[in-house]
């Protein structure tokens, strides 16, 4: 079965082919990191304009990419939300429009579903299985069930992982998009750190520098704690010290967020007794995430660890094409032109 993708959520104008869920024959994506970056983050209004102008292009290289025709593709798969409310409306309309004139059925999905997902691609990695989903909008531990039957155990109650890493970056003036940026200024940093790999140790200690993991109930998160500690430290050591320790400030948020993680992950694993771990969402990109989650949950310590190949972490249109791929395998329905975008 082919599936066309196409994704509009955010500031990504994407579009790919699927064949059964999990061979890619097409991925094409563009991003409007350049459109927003003088604004220092994204601007819906000039988000929902850019993917207006590029889609209809997008989808005919995707095409040519997969040196197919619209008469093969069987599904149309869309990103019905959650997102940008005007960026959806781009990729639905177009969705519903190429289903109506080349007789298709169309399918929405949710962009979350689509994170999952991506595990499935070019893989034959399959659930039941817990995966922590950390993106800019979403942090989550979700025990999936199957293809498409999921249960949220825990998810953040104030500030989302990847909203922490922005909002921080910006803290330590890097430019947008800021995250990535931050990774790699972490990278940099040379200093020989002691983490306290405890369940139960209240901070993470890194050499000079200590920040604080939120003591929260059963599976949640809160990363609002963490952001404020590091603008206090911004506020109580000298501009100097600032500038000169910025790496090593950006390797200690770095390894505190990512041991908050791993240790909710691991609690979740013991108490549900899954030993198959995933980890999805841009934030899933993160160089010190992926290093730590691939140590603790090794096949020696009894775990199957599958993390996406990292074109696949952020936004795309392939994971949404796998989705939906899956959502109409379970239920043999299409959503008609009935269907609307969702923004949360």
């Amino acid at each position: 079965m082919l599936v066309l993708g196409i994704e509009t959520s955010c500031d990504e104008t994407a579009a790919a082919i699927v064949k059964d869920g999990r061979k890619i024959l097409a991925n094409q994506v563009y991003t409007q990191t350049r459109a927003h970056e003088k604004w220092g983050g994204v601007v819906p209004e000039l988000a929902s304009r850019e993917h207006l102008l590029l889609i209809n292009q997008i989808v005919n290289e995707t095409l040519n990419e997969a040196s197919l025709r619209f008469k093969d593709i069987d599904l149309i798969a869309v990103t019905q939300g959650p997102g940008l409310l005007g960026s959806l409306l781009v990729g639905i309309n177009t969705a519903k429009t190429l289903a109506w004139l080349h007789d298709k059925e169309v399918i929405g999905v949710n962009h979350l579903h689509g994170h999952i997902c991506a595990n499935f691609l070019e893989s034959s990695f399959k659930p039941p299985f817990l995966c922590l989903l950390v993106s800019g909008g979403h942090t989550q531990i979700i025990k999936v069930l199957d293809y498409v039957n999921y249960e949220i155990l825990g998810e953040s109650i104030d500030d989302a992982c990847g909203e922490a890493f922005d909002k921080v970056a910006k803290l330590l003036e890097l430019p947008y998009p800021g995250g990535p940026l931050l990774d790699k200024l972490a990278q940099s940093a040379q200093d020989t750190f002691v983490s306290d790999s405890s369940i139960e140790a209240k901070s993470i200690l890194h050499g000079r520098y200590s920040f604080p993991i939120a003591q929260v109930d059963n599976f949640d998160f809160s990363f609002s704690g963490l952001k404020t500690a590091v603008l206090r430290l911004k506020q109580s050591i000298p501009e100097d010290l600032w500038q000169k320790d910025k790496a090593k400030i950006a390797l200690a948020f770095q390894q505190t967020v990512s041991k908050t993680l791993l240790r909710k992950l691991l609690k979740a694993s013991n108490e549900t007794g899954i030993r198959k771990i995933v980890i999805a969402g841009g934030v899933a990109a993160n160089s010190t995430l992926r290093a730590e989650f691939a140590k603790e949950f090794s096949s020696q310590n009894g775990f199957e660890l599958a993390k996406p190949e990292l074109r696949f972490c952020t936004d795309n249109a392939a994971m949404i094409a796998s989705a939906g791929y899956f959502r109409y395998q379970s239920s043999k329905e299409s959503c008609g032109f009935s269907m609307e975008a969702f923004s949360r």
